[in-house]
């Protein structure tokens, strides 16, 4: 069986021994991995094994926007350290990920990671992962992005009205809103029944404490539930830009309308 560059790379990925070793592990396992990963082990490679172990918790979020404003992608690469993950070949690769998901499919990002992480494992010496894709396409508006800064926040969002500069922006505003506040929905009327119930809960032994007579509850319960709605949803929390309005009216008053958004952070 021929052995190729890829899959040296991606058992010296696995194992952090050096190519030649995987080399000639492979070619004594006829080219099965697992087998490869034992023959090092068998031969002392104490290093075998242990850094597909080591944990990814850094990483870097990436987006990819088609032309047309129409569709977008964020792809989350995960690796074990900052430095890592600022580095300027493992970002290229991320940014290719998101690229192929926005022009392809999540499926076709997923087997390309298969062949271009295992390279990149190897040249950086940490465990690197494809960690998460998501897409979010909107064909009666447009989606705006908001990466954060360090990488580590990227927000997709959909917005029904013309694409042009200004309102990109005012969308590119909106996902700040969602990078910097983590609302669960877009709308109050979103937020689930589930979550209203559990919080009801925890109203109703608040208020029996309270000493106010029970005739009330049902009112005060009606406020609670209003405002938890409210405090959750994007569109009714404090514009972060203007606490005066709240992200719906700043939209409103730009003739946009949120529909859904799509966050991701390391």
């Amino acid at each position: 069986m021929s052995i190729t560059a890829s899959d040296v790379a991606k058992l010296r990925a696995a194992t952090g021994v050096s190519m030649l070793k995987c080399k000639k592990a492979l070619e004594e396992s006829n080219g099965d991995q697992e087998k490869a990963l034992q023959i090092l082990r068998k031969q002392g490679e104490e290093s075998a094994g242990k850094l597909a172990s080591r944990s990814a918790k850094e990483g870097a979020i990436v987006e990819a926007i088609s032309s047309d404003k129409k569709k977008g992608a964020l792809a989350l690469l995960s690796s074990e350290t900052d430095f890592v993950a600022g580095n300027e070949d493992f970002l290229k690769v991320a940014k290719q990920l998101a690229q192929i998901t926005l022009d392809e499919n999540k499926e076709a990002a997923e087997a390309k990671s298969k062949a271009l992480i295992p390279t990149l494992i190897a040249k950086l010496g940490e465990n690197i992962s494809l960690n998460a894709i998501q897409v979010l396409e909107n064909k009666d508006g447009f989606v705006a992005s908001y990466i954060h800064s360090n990488n580590k926040i990227g927000v997709l969002i959909a917005i029904n009205g013309e694409a042009n500069e200004e309102n990109i922006a005012a969308g590119r505003d909106a996902a700040m809103q969602v990078a910097a506040m983590n609302p669960d929905v877009a709308n109050p009327e979103e937020v689930s029944n589930e979550a209203v119930e559990k919080e009801k809960e925890i109203w109703k032994d608040q208020l029996k404490k309270s000493g106010k007579p029970e005739a009330i509850f049902d009112k005060i319960m009606m406020g609670k539930e209003k405002k938890f709605r409210e405090e959750q949803a994007l569109t009714t929390q404090p514009f972060i830009k203007n606490n005066d309005i709240t992200v719906g009216q700043y939209l409103t008053q730009k003739k946009l309308k949120v529909v859904k958004f799509l966050r991701l952070a390391v």
